[in-house]
């Protein structure tokens, strides 16, 4: 009895040791998340840093500071791990991504969206694969296949545009913003998509039949992920409609939609689909659908939980890749012939801006034939922030990266050495000092508008002077802006030279209001509660 309490003390002491190396690296995260984030609000104003750099500056700066503790022999002490990122900290930015877009200006602009995103990509993927392909003959790489450039190819890719949405408001620039978000979300799944996909296909000896099944399999792949991401989203909705749980409890609905959200990742990383794809729709349509069939108290804690969780990931991923960026044993590798190194990410970098310059032109170029209104056309200056946006890379790229050319976190070949901090090196350059320039740039580009409030004052007073020698004789100019008996007129000079055209909005919502929410609920289809705000009811 004495010697198994004992042999269970001494097992309860081992386990204890080697768990404090974990608590002590959750506890050096936390501190270090809190940080971003005070620094990330005092420099709230500032023209020139993002929470983005303040983050990575963050991780290179404890890097150093582990590096010196450790006298050089470790600057992390959490090994990176694609599936963690992949499983639990790319669906919560995601998922918000589609859970918070103005789907109105989204779908609007969809097929340019999917022109930048899909075919825009694919674009710059071919160019940057045959680029190292061929450029990389000229250094001392050493020895890399035709599916390895494939794979560089998908890595950079997927741009990373935190930065750029950063600047840009949704509300001043409704088509600028909702094209380089689109595009953003778009551009990754297809990256991802197209990463896997490279896996499964043996390319050192392309035909056409290899090629053929190729599209196949990204058509396919494209379509069933966006489907099973809305259907998972339909079935939230009906059941959250059906069962109504805010009758008892918030707490249920709460957990529901964010387990149901999880769920539409996880099930198409169960069927080799797209997760990003799955989750980004399953985000759409719980907002249209979901969040109005919950109490307003829940929509209130799912849009901040959302967002929540979303914020710390990628503050959590911009922390790790700086420490990372300083990891010994790759760099032991590069240290031998740094030229190559430097060369190599010289190269991707020069094939990464002149991949996004060679579709983002002529691709706004065909677009803007396609839009009959002014308003609609991608201007020169809009074109040049689209480019600029795309230019920068990050967790995504990292993560791919690490999958291709590591195992387990590690590497012990020199090729793959060189990809992994060519890829770091990318990815700092392009964060750090495009990043910078971001903010400026913009604002050279596209110069602040003149306020909304000063704006809509000016139409209003402009709106007045015009219905002032129209009414009648003691008639009130307040009553008769604001509309008299229930009738609301337009507050829009637009409005009274306009007409209703029967655009694919239009069927839509006809569609919608007739067949899809009466069924899963929705904006002026839930029934009163007192916890929730009166609605009224669509004819």
């Amino acid at each position: 009895m004495g010697v198994g309490l004992g042999s269970l003390l001494m097992n309860l002491g081992m386990r204890s040791e080697s768990e404090q190396v974990s608590v002590d690296a959750i506890t050096l995260f936390v501190v270090l998340l809190c940080t971003c984030i005070i620094i990330g609000h005092l420099l709230e104003k500032s023209r020139w840093i993002n929470e983005s750099i303040t983050a990575l500056t963050i991780g290179v700066c404890t890097g150093i500071v582990l590096l010196l503790t450790t006298e050089g022999k470790s600057s992390h002490i959490l090994v990176f791990n694609e599936e963690f990122f992949f499983i639990y900290l790319l669906p919560p930015i995601i998922f918000n991504a589609g859970f918070q877009v103005k789907k109105k200006q989204f779908f609007r602009n969809f097929m340019t969206i999917t022109l930048f995103g899909v075919v825009g990509t694919l674009i710059s993927f071919f160019i940057i694969s045959l680029g190292s392909a061929q450029l990389f003959k000229m250094l001392n790489v050493g020895f890399l296949e035709m599916g390895d450039c494939f794979a560089l190819g998908a890595i950079f890719s997927a741009t990373d545009s935190v930065c750029t949405l950063q600047v840009l408001n949704q509300d001043e620039m409704p088509l600028l913003y909702s094209l380089v978000f689109g595009e953003g979300v778009v551009n990754d799944a297809t990256s991802v998509v197209l990463f896997n996909a490279l896996q499964r296909f043996d390319l050192s000896h392309i035909t056409s039949g290899i090629a053929t099944r190729f599209a196949g399999s990204l058509f396919n792949l494209f379509f069933t992920s966006t489907l099973l991401g809305v259907a998972v989203g339909l079935l939230c909705a009906y059941i959250i409609k059906k069962l109504y749980f805010g009758r008892h409890s918030t707490d249920r609905e709460v957990a529901l939609m964010i387990l149901m959200a999880y769920l539409s990742y996880m099930m198409a990383e169960l069927f080799s689909l797209s997760g990003i794809l799955t989750v980004f729709f399953c985000g759409i349509v719980m907002s249209h659908y979901t969040w109005h069939n919950v109490t307003e108290n829940s929509r209130v804690t799912t849009k901040h939980a959302f967002a929540t969780m979303s914020f710390i990931s990628e503050i959590f991923i911009f922390l790790y890749v700086g420490m990372d960026a300083l990891d010994i044993e790759k760099w032991r590798f590069v240290s031998k012939s740094p030229g190559t190194s430097v060369g190599v990410s010289a190269i991707l970098l020069g094939l990464v801006v002149l991949g996004r310059a060679a579709f983002v032109f002529p691709l706004s170029f065909i677009s803007n034939l396609t839009k009959k209104s002014p308003d609609c056309k991608i201007s020169f200056k809009q074109q040049v922030t689209i480019w600029w946006a795309g230019l920068m890379r990050g967790a995504v790229s990292m993560a791919l990266a690490y999958n291709k050319f590591t195992r387990s976190g590690h590497t012990q070949l020199r090729v793959n050495a060189i990809m992994i901090t060519s890829t770091i090196s990318i990815i700092l350059f392009s964060t750090v000092v495009f990043g910078l320039l971001t903010k400026p740039l913009i604002r050279f580009l596209l110069p602040l508008r003149k306020p909304l409030s000063s704006m809509a004052e000016s139409e209003a007073s402009s709106l007045k002077s015009l219905t002032l020698p129209l009414l009648e004789i003691g008639q009130d100019p307040e009553v008769a802006m604001n509309g008299q008996n229930g009738i609301t007129r337009p507050s829009s000079l637009r409005m009274l030279f306009t007409t209703p055209t029967h655009t694919v909005h239009y069927y839509w919502r006809k569609f919608d209001n007739a067949c899809m929410r009466p069924v899963f609920g929705g904006r002026g289809f839930v029934q009163y509660n007192p916890g929730s705000p009166r609605e009224t009811v669509v004819s």
